[in-house]
């Protein structure tokens, strides 16, 4: 190589070297931006894994799966919905719609079905409108109900009014299926939400299972024991009916359903005479909504199905050791036959008691002809007696259970009829002495007195499953026993 090519590349140095510096600069800069960009990204991750992570609850994993409910990922789906929330803790939500009631039935009725469609307006994201009920106003003012779940749902008084209520593209009105699931309401229901603002559910008694997820089971709860409140008028008059009856010493409240729509509908004659029998009858087919016309009274009776007479129920508590200085007071509306019918009962137990008796007509002509307000304070009564004994297990007499076991396992005495009408009939038949019936009575009732007990599920049988509202264990102390039993929803078992 000759000295002037030597002289050429050494003076092109400076040069390259400039180069190769700017070069490795831009590289640096470049994986600089990039690791800045990726710890950014990496940080806003764990951020909103970590807002995740403290509203995650495992049971309830599947309500963010919008895939499988209102169609996302079709290219003719509407714009997804709000997803449910994962929990159930407190938080702000974008509403997907709103939710009206129409709630039927009896107060009873009404007031698990006022707590059942809270927990699906929770469920699904939708705002509430204060339910209609179809007898008149028997609850608190709706403010305290609104302000008393104001964490869990958004409830309103009446629907906004650019809503037009005219307009069929706006409103559906349906009935939900009977004894459904969260997988129902989520996969059936939610969508409808895309397509109408309002949904009105015109009937709303046992349209959810008995059994969901824990979380669910505790906001039933707080609806029924905390949020629902009686109007001030029926808590007044039921505490001043309340205080009577303590001033008498303890006390005992019959719930005893021996009334003349009660024995119509079951289609229960025994102890009737002809004329009572056919009158019964014939009041059961002049409603055509009461399916069953034809009944077997006998055999009903014998299974158990059928609400004990007032002669039947004397005998039983007189086996069960009360005495006639038992006060007590009988929740329930017109006796059927009046106190004609209930001269054994009063005979045998003289301290025998009735709302009428013991408040003056002022007192209660408010509540005259008004059904649901009278079984009130029958039901404000019956929370706060030593003793609760339904004659059958109606929706009052279910509910009024659970409540008890909620307020600290109060004594509730069940009486299992098929057991006991087999007994009763065997010891007026004089094959069955005193002594012996008496000790069988106890025997039959000694593991039913509202003590802690899991509630039964039955595989692909919601509607012959153990009634939440009679022993909502989720909610009570013996919670953590019953967790053994797994949880499965209705559509999965």
């Amino acid at each position: 190589m000759s000295e002037g090519t030597i002289a050429v590349e050494v003076s092109g140095l400076p040069q390259a070297r400039a180069a190769m510096t700017a070069r490795v600069r831009r590289q640096a800069w470049f994986v600089t931006a990039c690791g800045c960009v990726l710890l950014w990204t990496c940080l806003i991750q764990l951020l909103a894994y970590g807002r995740l992570w403290q509203s995650w609850n495992p049971a309830r994993f599947f309500l963010v799966l919008r895939d499988d409910v209102a169609g996302v990922g079709s290219s003719s789906a509407p714009p997804p919905l709000t997803p449910p929330s994962p929990g159930l803790q407190s938080r702000n939500y974008t509403s997907n719609g709103y939710l009206k009631l129409s709630c039927n039935g009896g107060l009873n009725q009404m007031r698990a079905a006022i707590c059942d469609m809270v927990m699906v307006a929770r469920l699904l994201n939708l705002t509430l409108v204060v339910p209609e009920l179809d007898k008149n106003s028997f609850w608190a003012d709706p403010r305290y109900f609104i302000k008393s779940l104001k964490d869990e749902v958004r409830i309103i008084k009446k629907l906004p009014n650019s809503i037009n209520r005219n307009a069929s593209s706006q409103f559906f009105m349906m009935r939900p299926v009977s004894w459904s699931d969260e997988k129902y309401y989520i996969q059936q229901i939610l969508p409808l939400f895309n397509k109408f603002n309002v949904i009105h559910f015109n009937k709303t008694d046992a349209r959810l299972a008995n059994n969901l997820a824990f979380e669910l089971q505790k906001l039933r709860c707080r609806v029924n024991y905390h949020a629902l409140k009686f109007s001030p008028q029926i808590m007044t008059l039921g505490n001043k009916l309340v205080q009577i009856l303590r001033g008498k010493g303890s006390f005992v409240t019959l719930h005893l359903r021996y009334e003349m729509d009660m024995l119509a509908f079951s289609g229960c004659t025994h102890d009737c005479s002809e004329k009572e029998a056919e009158e019964l009858k014939r009041l059961r087919y002049a409603y055509p909504w009461w399916r069953e016309k034809e009944i077997n009274s006998t055999a009903k009776r014998l299974q158990g199905l059928c609400p004990l007479t007032p002669e039947e129920t004397t005998l039983i508590l007189k086996a069960l050791g009360f005495d006639k200085d038992t006060v007590i007071y009988i929740a329930s509306g017109e006796i059927y036959g009046g106190e004609k019918r209930l001269s054994v009962l009063r005979a045998e137990f003289p301290n025998l008691v009735k709302k009428e008796m013991l408040l003056n007509s002022e007192d209660l002509q408010q509540f005259q002809n008004h059904s649901s307000k009278m079984a009130a304070l029958d039901y404000m009564v019956s929370l706060a007696s030593d003793t609760f004994i339904p004659t059958y297990d109606g929706n009052m007499a279910k509910v009024v259970e659970g409540h008890r076991r909620y307020l600290g396992f109060q004594k509730t005495i069940l009486l299992d009829r098929r057991k006991l009408v087999k007994l009763l009939d065997m010891h007026n038949n004089k094959t069955l002495p005193w002594d012996e019936f008496a000790s069988s009575v106890k025997q039959v009732v000694n593991g039913s007195l509202g003590q802690p007990i899991c509630r039964k599920v039955l595989i692909n049988k919601p509607k012959e499953e153990d009634y939440f509202y009679a022993n909502p264990h989720e909610c009570l102390t013996n919670a953590k026993e019953c967790l053994n039993v797994p949880y499965q929803s209705n559509s999965s078992r």
